[in-house]
């Protein structure tokens, strides 16, 4: 449910873009408020993502290993990627489960939308949990190291030693956690 409190007035005195790439766009905003304080906020335009807690029979859920060029890392996650233009969430839920994975579900839940990092980007995810997963091929090797089928008790263990540190990733398998119960 969305809040319904009085939003501020704001206005922008200017916008001004600053890069255009590929995947993402930034933009400097010069804000005035009502306040009369005057304010500049960089801001990056991300497309929106879907992203999927597969959960196998039996209840494990499945974790895909791939590197992270920001962190220079290799993380353990849910299966994730951008939403192409025209493409529902629930589309690009199922193709990157695919993808990523090697899997299609038949039961497909959405469980909330969010904002990654709402204090510099728009980037909203759209969570979903998949359930009676068929194996119907072989994750991208180019993005996908590994996979990897663990219990939830398991998971939430690997968030707790750090083991998992990717945010999408800590609020699916915590939020399936609270729901499961």
């Amino acid at each position: 449910m969305k809040d319904t409190a009085r939003q501020p007035d704001v206005r922008i005195v200017k916008r001004q873009e600053v890069y255009a790439g590929k995947l993402l766009q930034l933009r400097v905003d010069r804000l005035h408020l009502s306040s009369s304080v005057e304010l500049v906020r960089e801001v990056v335009l991300h497309p929106p993502v879907a992203a999927i807690l597969p959960i196998l029979p039996g209840g494990d859920i499945l974790l895909v290993k791939q590197y992270r060029h920001p962190v220079g890392e290799m993380l353990w996650e849910i299966p994730a990627g951008l939403i192409d233009a025209g493409e529902s969430p629930l589309a690009a839920a199922k193709r990157e489960l695919r993808e990523e994975a090697g899997y299609e579900a038949r039961e497909w839940v959405e469980v909330t939308s969010f904002f990654t990092s709402a204090g510099f980007t728009d980037e909203m995810v759209t969570l979903y949990e998949a359930s009676d997963l068929s194996l119907v091929g072989v994750p991208d090797p180019h993005e996908i190291d590994a996979l990897k089928a663990v219990s939830l008790h398991d998971a939430t263990s690997m968030i707790e030693e750090g083991t998992i540190r990717d945010a999408k990733t800590i609020l699916a398998i915590l939020s399936h956690r609270i729901t499961s119960s």
